[in-house]
């Protein structure tokens, strides 16, 4: 953009140059001088600068970091986060506890919470199903070592 910029101040700066505003008499021997000046090529790039004709701003310019995040759960509620810089990958696998995932989620939004929520509360029932099924395996195990001990 700033090449094109320089080449429009150019031909301003010919086009300016072959008219001058102080000598008329040299505009009426020498008017097709101003046409041979600026070529036909040369005449667009004259139109473009409009909308860089503006002044610059003076606002900074917000410079964006693409970060992307991905954690992902099992049914067991075992956590795992990746995190990615552009393209380069930044952490794999990362094992998270179920704990943190659910504080984070409702600190970004409660449609992620009550998302990431739902998900560990399938998760607790899980595994409240396998210790019942474990306590009772015990106590039968506990049962028959008392048999034996008689």
């Amino acid at each position: 953009m700033s090449d094109t910029l320089t080449e429009v101040q150019a031909v301003e700066e010919t086009v300016v140059e072959a008219t001058p505003a102080s000598a008329p008499e040299a505009e009426a021997t020498k008017p097709a001088e101003a046409p041979k000046q600026a070529p036909a090529a040369e005449a667009p790039k004259a139109e473009k600068p409009k909308p860089a004709a503006r002044a610059k701003s003076t606002a900074k310019k917000t410079r964006t970091v693409e970060l992307t995040l991905t954690v992902t759960g099992t049914a067991e509620g075992e956590w795992q986060a990746d995190l990615v810089h552009g393209t380069q990958r930044v952490v794999s696998g990362l094992v998270i506890p179920a704990i943190a995932v659910a504080k984070a989620a409702k600190e970004l939004h409660e449609d992620i919470a009550e998302g990431i929520e739902s998900v560990l509360e399938a998760a607790r029932d899980q595994h409240r199903t396998r210790m019942e099924e474990l306590e009772a395996e015990l106590a039968k195990v506990k049962a028959q070592l008392a048999e034996l001990s008689e």
